[in-house]
């Protein structure tokens, strides 16, 4: 009986097995962790943008709840009201906000450029930012409704419906959000021009999607306006989940439209998916 002799491993046969690591799924799931720990890290480091990604709400909220004491329906205290408007734009701060400053700044230091010649999947720096928006945004919204509650004495979601409406509506606004904060990362010429060209754009659409402003009571233009962005519909449904069922009717469509917010959320979350793909650089302008 005759036996085959092993040939041992050449260098090309290596390579392709490492190759092959680098594109497994489990390596993906590594470096993700690895990247969201990193982004925790690094903002942790970072006072000043742990406490306007985490307190900037509370903050707003305090300083509108002491000046506003009366009730925007009988029942219903202006900073109940507010403190739906203000859980909406604290997801959009965590997800679009500082996605597309922190992003444009990275590619402005070189920091992509470096990371796209490592081993590293794409897909990881993308998971390791939505890891970061997961667990700031958690931390946002627990501490804002628990200061609204011990504060200003802000009733939380009544049953399981509204404490479910919180969830899905927080995760289909911070996943849009997400992706159109990582779009919009490559508007900014320079990354000391992102927060000049990214700031003006969610203080408009605070101002217009019922953040700071009864919604309802807002111009008709203005509200066809807002409508077409996702904020307004993350605040409607924040408002679903905090305000009691009687509020509905003083939506200008007289209900809640959940299934409208849900489709609006998911759309623009489709439509961010497609602007990374196309837009997305990891290098400077002019860069080769």
């Amino acid at each position: 009986m005759t036996t085959t002799p092993t040939t041992p491993a050449g260098p090309r046969t290596r390579a392709a097995a490492d190759a092959s690591a680098f594109r497994s799924p489990a390596f993906l799931l590594r470096t993700s962790w690895a990247r969201t720990v990193v982004e925790l890290t690094e903002l942790s480091r970072s006072w000043d943008a742990l406490v306007f990604n985490v307190f900037f709400p509370i903050i707003f909220l305090f300083i509108f709840g002491s000046v506003f004491d009366g009730d925007v329906a009988p029942g219903v205290s202006f900073t109940q009201y507010f403190t739906a408007g203000m859980a909406a734009s604290g997801v959009l701060l965590v997800s679009f906000q500082s996605l597309a400053i922190s992003i444009a700044v990275e590619r402005d230091d070189g920091l992509l450029k470096r990371l796209e010649g490592t081993p590293m999947p794409p897909a990881a720096y993308f998971l390791g930012k939505v890891g970061l928006v997961v667990v700031t945004g958690v931390v946002q919204m627990a501490v804002l409704l628990t200061a609204a509650h011990l504060l200003f004495d802000v009733d939380l979601p009544a049953g399981p419906q509204q404490w479910w409406t919180l969830a899905w509506v927080t995760v289909l606004g911070a996943a849009a959000g997400t992706l159109l904060g990582i779009a919009y990362s490559s508007v900014p010429r320079t990354g000391r021009s992102a927060n000049a060209v990214t700031a003006p754009v969610v203080l408009v659409l605070q101002f217009i999607s019922g953040v700071f402003f009864v919604y309802s009571q807002l111009p008709g233009w203005m509200q066809d306006v807002a409508a077409v962005f996702p904020l307004k519909w993350m605040a409607e449904g924040f408002r679903a989940a905090l305000l009691p069922e009687s509020m509905a009717a003083a939506e200008p469509a007289g209900e809640w439209q959940l299934g409208l917010i849900a489709l609006v959320l998911a759309g623009w979350t489709v439509l961010g998916l497609v602007l990374c793909r196309t837009t997305f650089r990891w290098r400077r302008r002019g860069d080769s």
